[in-house]
């Protein structure tokens, strides 16, 4: 006999008996519903009070943890602790026809029963008498969060009661939007995936705020069957559920027709997407930093990441076997770290992926270059058009050659920066000295490393001292700033106490570069030629150059972002011919390319910048020589102010003589002050002169004689 037969034949049982004895069956069937309602409360109120399955609170499940951009975009998900993709998302996050096709499919009274949807239950058991098979389950969604978290999911009848205790037991923890944000969250979609987010993200590579009707269609009919059905694995099956959930919807009046016939034409996706992987270096930095958080939110744009990315690995293709790149780009007005790209890939074993070389401890070659003679202008040695000499010398037993071989004789301190002449730069390292540049790398919020023990000596001006692309970034923020620091982070929530992002305070005040300094470096930089075959634009960038060809930098900046660029090995293995111009500066120009808005204007000159040529320049400044006090214990000095004192304003001595008195001692008149590379004024005979400070902070004194000598005073001014 088969199942229709079956069903026949109680059919007329019933049948014959509903006629033979109508009232003795009314009598029956009404006991029957008393003692259901009697047994239905007790069930009701008692039952959910002998199980111990606990309701745990959503907010306890495992989740995938999340490193977000500045917009809350994913940068990267990690797979929770119990090794499933289960990524947070509430009905808010999800496409609204998803969540009609899943209620009209599933539970079309869920905001309406208590857990239990008996006429439901009652349609699917009188389908399953009359056709004598499972037409439909009659579950909730409510009941299958119970089965989801484990409670009472056997398959058995005595599994199904404890399934509906559990259900009853979850409606009164638990509000509506709760269940529905559990299955949401939980919901079985093959393999390791649970949940809808985590299904849109592996099957369509999107968010589910905007799935079509087909995506929406085929992610209400995988939790099903997640196995049986999954797209990646048996697409034929997928297709055939996809479209059963179709029909039912044009059923219920959710879609039309001629959308579902649409639907019904849309490729079913045969295969599983690698989740989002952005900034993979960067997001494991945020995660060591706070392991206690499931979401980190970064600094970072996510759409400026993917699009460096992209950059950064085909530059490094085309680079060859082995060789890496790294680009850091930042706000320099804020600090705020907008791209942070460790290498052209994570898992890119032939170039060492796994490395960060944006953290990397590696020589800057020349990129040092500009705070060194920023150096210069803000103590009044030189001007961007003054002579300086480039020929062979030895500079206090140091021997210094150009990159070339060659010498360029005398020539302005603009080209001996634009050319990145070595011999020029070590003299106005001499002049300013090497430990006042590596204090003033670490008020830029650099860490610069040199072997242990060593004292800073004039190698450091070419290289010889170990620094960070992060570093890089952050000494070129504060020149394009007007020598002012910031702190680059990648945090945005700033959660971070005691890492590497944790704010610290700025030595020295934050003060880098005196404003007018900067601005002659940034004017020396910005004439520089790009390369060839690049998008040219006026951008002040600098290129270095390791020793032995092992590193290749570029770093540039905008009137809004700095931009720094490493390439090379990452086991520090040389490279012939790599050189910073050639290897790394067509990246730059490329990534600037890349921000997705124009460049921003660089600022223009201050009032008091000399644009003079050399013979027009005041007699001190034409011509830049080490001077001679540095060799022979200070032929000039300052007598005051100090080095370190702090000046007050408001004394009367100061009222009296409407700013502060500069005097020196020794020296050949006249004298020249200046205060941060600004002219104070000229002394002919006089050894003071009244400096009247523009404001509080740190400044820089100096003054030069008639023949070359300087001396200079650092002071706080308050």
């Amino acid at each position: 006999m088969t199942g229709d037969d079956r069903g026949r034949g109680i059919r007329a049982v019933v049948t014959r008996a509903i006629r033979r004895k109508p009232a003795r069956v009314a009598v029956l069937c009404a006991g029957a519903f008393g003692l259901a309602g009697l047994a239905f409360s007790l069930f009701y109120y008692i039952g959910p009070r002998l199980i111990d399955d606990p309701v745990p609170d959503p907010a306890t499940i495992a989740r995938s943890i999340e490193v977000l951009d500045r917009d809350d975009r994913l940068l990267r998900a990690y797979a929770a602790v119990d090794g499933r993709w289960r990524l947070s998302v509430s009905a808010e996050e999800v496409d609204p026809k998803f969540l009609s096709m899943l209620l009209a499919y599933e539970d079309r009274r869920f905001f309406e029963h208590g857990g239990v949807d008996f006429r439901a239950l009652g349609r699917a058991a009188w389908q399953t008498v009359r056709s004598g098979r499972i037409v439909s389950g009659g579950s909730t969604l409510t009941m299958q969060v119970a089965r989801l978290i484990e409670c009472g999911g056997q398959r058995s009848l005595a599994g199904k009661i404890h399934q509906i205790l559990c259900a009853w037991k979850i409606e009164r923890r638990l509000t509506k939007q709760q269940i529905l944000a559990l299955y949401l969250l939980k919901a079985p979609y093959g393999g390791n995936i649970e949940g809808v987010r985590a299904a849109t993200l592996a099957y369509f590579g999107k968010e589910p705020k905007r799935l079509t009707p087909a995506q929406a269609a085929l992610l209400v009919a995988l939790p099903q069957s997640p196995e049986h059905r999954r797209p990646d694995r048996h697409s034929a099956r997928a297709r055939e559920a996809r479209g059963r959930v179709l029909a039912r919807m044009v059923s219920a009046g959710v879609i039309g027709e001629g959308e579902a016939q649409a639907a019904a034409r849309e490729r079913v996706p045969d295969r599983r997407r690698a989740f989002p992987m952005l900034a993979a270096h960067a997001a494991d930095r945020a995660i060591a930093g706070d392991r206690s958080s499931r979401r980190h939110r970064l600094t970072l744009d996510a759409g400026m990441q993917a699009r460096l990315e992209d950059l950064v690995r085909m530059r490094a293709a085309r680079l060859g076997d082995r060789r890496s790149v790294a680009i850091v780009v930042a706000d320099h007005a804020s600090g705020e770290v907008l791209a942070s790209i460790g290498s052209p890939g994570y898992l890119d074993e032939m170039r060492h992926g796994a490395i960060d070389m944006t953290r990397a401890v590696r020589s800057p070659g020349s990129t040092l270059k500009p705070l060194i003679y920023g150096l210069g202008f803000e103590e009044g040695l030189a001007a961007p058009q003054s002579l300086i000499e480039d020929r062979p010398t030895t500079i206090s037993g140091y021997a210094p050659t150009n990159f070339d071989h060659d010498f360029r004789g005398t020539v302005t301190v603009r080209d001996a920066l634009a050319l990145s002449l070595n011999v020029p730069a070590v003299a106005m390292l001499d002049a300013v000295g090497p430990a006042r540049l590596m204090e003033r790398m670490r008020v830029a919020g650099m860490d610069p490393q040199l072997p242990e023990s060593e004292m800073p000596g004039l190698a450091i001006g070419l290289g010889g001292v170990g620094v960070t692309l992060h570093d890089l970034a952050a000494l070129y923020c504060a020149i394009a700033r007007g020598g002012e620091a910031v702190r680059l982070h990648e945090s945005k929530e700033r959660r971070i106490a005691d890492g590497p992002e944790a704010p610290r305070p700025l030595p020295g005040g934050g003060h880098v570069l005196s404003p007018l300094a900067s601005w002659y470096v940034g004017d020396i930089l910005a004439g520089a030629p790009p390369p060839i075959s690049t998008i040219g634009g006026r951008i002040a960038f600098k290129t270095g150059t390791s020793y032995g060809y092992r590193d290749a930098w570029a770093v540039g900046y905008d009137g809004s972002t700095v931009i720094a660029v490493w390439t090379g090995r990452a086991d520090g293995a040389a490279i012939a011919g790599a050189t910073g111009y050639l290897a790394a500066a067509p990246i730059l120009f490329d990534a600037f390319a890349r921000l997705g808005r124009t460049l921003a204007a660089l600022p223009g000159a201050p009032a008091h910048a000399l644009q003079a040529a050399s013979a027009d320049l005041p007699v001190p400044l034409r011509t830049v020589r080490i001077p001679q006090g540095h060799a022979e214990g200070g032929k000039i000095a300052i007598s005051f102010p100090p080095e370190g004192a702090l000046l007050d304003l408001e004394t009367v001595g100061a009222q009296r003589l409407g700013g502060v008195m500069l005097k020196a001692r020794r020296g050949k008149p006249p004298f020249y002050w200046y205060s941060n590379g600004a002219l104070v004024g000229i002394a002919p005979t006089r050894r003071s002169i009244v400096w009247k400070p523009d404001g509080a902070g740190f400044s820089t004194v100096s003054v030069v004689d008639s023949a070359g000598n300087s001396a200079r005073a650092r002071v706080e001014v308050r």
